[in-house]
């Protein structure tokens, strides 16, 4: 009888973590799609089209041959402030007048939600 109780009571335990565990491994999985979407856009060429000017050295599925801009690294390090980066994407030439770089939000490129997906990208590399 006694090994029943100590049997129910691991499996009890057993399902708690499980059901603690769920919630964190299931946050994890939407912001890695979400990261996913925002390299997708950043890649598109309909869409955001970073490298067409940009590389991304720490992303290996980003394939270009671009060095007119920056490359997209350390991008957290530099855009420590995630709305200073939104508003760079909105409108990059509200800092830099002379820049040839898109107004993504200005001009209705990406949406609001897209920019955010980008960015959740770019904070990866």
């Amino acid at each position: 009888m006694r090994a029943l109780g100590r049997a129910c009571q691991f499996f009890a335990a057993l399902a708690v973590a499980g059901a603690c565990a769920a919630p964190a491994d299931r946050a994890a999985a939407e912001s890695q799609a979400r990261v996913d979407r925002g390299r997708e856009l950043a890649h598109d060429f309909n869409k955001g089209n970073c490298l067409a000017c940009h590389s991304a050295p720490r992303d290996s599925s980003a394939v270009t041959l671009a060095n007119i801009a920056p490359p997209l690294i350390m991008i957290r390090e530099r855009y420590p402030d995630r709305e200073a980066l939104r508003r760079h994407i909105w409108d990059p030439m509200q800092r830099n007048p002379n820049t040839i770089m898109p107004p993504y939000g200005k001009h209705r490129i990406l949406t609001d939600e897209e920019i955010d997906l980008v960015i959740d990208y770019l904070y990866t590399l």
